[in-house]
């Protein structure tokens, strides 16, 4: 198989991004503070085939597969694209309305057993919330739900809700529907957090070859070299991953899904947290300022990290099948 980005698939990420710098800057994206959704630009993201992309074309869709989504994830996390983006991406095919943008979706991982509350994101907005069990998918009204809203969300741009209750859905979907979508969510994810990984290293090297001291830029300082050539190493490791699994996704014969995702999972999160951070003590006391945007990219690291599993939790899925491949 060959994992390299072929040239169709350039030409859609190019337009991704290109899309995503004229429409969402960091200036709009203060406008949207608190709020977190703005149903034009959901609309043209649905215009954009982001939602529909892996729908076959007979059914109104793109026709691309895994690999292809994970380039378009990557810019939508680079330009810190806000609202429910994988759950409505997953949901087409599922929920009507979910491809074309007309149907906004949420939904909550409960795969993992956890109880009460339940956070859900952007719960205004949603027409469909998506339960996802380990044993099947199902879908209920967000009106018949009794959400609170958090007062002081981590992301501004990510409003949540929080959740006592959670009433039994319809089921659209059985195990098998459950674990491809938790296993594709999971990639998709790891695609914005990658696109997290490259900015902050990108934002970094422009401030460091910018601000000066002692007659020089401070980039050019041997410490802050090293710190920039970690976040370039982390950053060159993860995309490979990251593509990896959207490639095995499209064809398990490639390798083991469960562990190309879980790698995938584990690394991104790891190394967006790692570079955001970074990227704050690269800036200086200007860091820890709100007007910087970096603080931006930490927090919706810290929301990503969570969804469709955490990097800890993949970790332990990867020692795991490790353990049982070596007995």
């Amino acid at each position: 198989m060959d994992f390299r980005v072929n040239e169709d698939q350039a030409a859609l990420q190019e337009g991704i991004r290109s899309f995503c710098e004229g429409r969402v800057s960091i200036e709009q994206l203060r406008e949207l503070e608190g709020k977190g959704f703005e149903s034009e630009l959901w609309s043209e993201l649905a215009e954009m085939g982001v939602f529909g992309l892996r729908l076959p074309e007979a059914d109104g869709g793109v026709g691309l597969g895994t690999a292809d989504a994970v380039l378009v994830f990557e810019e939508l996390g680079k330009a810190l694209v806000p609202g429910p983006l994988a759950w409505t991406h997953l949901a087409a095919g599922l929920v009507d309305g979910a491809a074309d943008g007309t149907a906004v979706v949420g939904g909550l991982d409960l795969s993992d057993g956890h109880g009460a509350p339940y956070i859900i994101e952007h719960f205004e907005n949603l027409d469909v919330l998506l339960l996802l069990y380990a044993d099947r998918i199902e879908r209920v009204a967000p009106k018949a739900l009794d959400a609170k809203p958090v007062a002081t969300p981590l992301d501004p741009l990510t409003p949540i809700f929080e959740v006592s209750e959670i009433p039994e859905g319809e089921v659209i979907g059985g195990a098998e529907d459950a674990q491809r979508m938790r296993f594709e969510g999971a990639v998709l994810v790891s695609g914005q957090l990658l696109g997290i990984t490259e900015t902050t290293l990108a934002m970094s090297l422009e401030y460091t070859k910018g601000r000066e001291q002692f007659n020089r830029p401070i980039g050019g300082f041997q410490a802050l070299k090293h710190i920039m050539a970690d976040c370039f190493v982390r950053q060159e490791a993860t995309r490979a991953v990251v593509y990896a699994a959207g490639a095995t996704i499209d064809d398990p014969l490639a390798g083991d899904v469960s562990r190309a995702v879980s790698s995938a999972k584990a690394m991104a999160g790891e190394s967006a947290w790692k570079n955001s951070r970074a990227a704050v003590q690269l800036h200086g006391g200007m860091g820890f300022t709100w007007e910087v945007p970096v603080h931006y990219y930490l927090k919706r690291t810290r929301v990503l990290e969570n969804v469709f599993g955490t990097s800890e939790e993949h970790a332990d899925a990867l020692a795991e099948g490790l353990g049982q491949a070596v007995a």
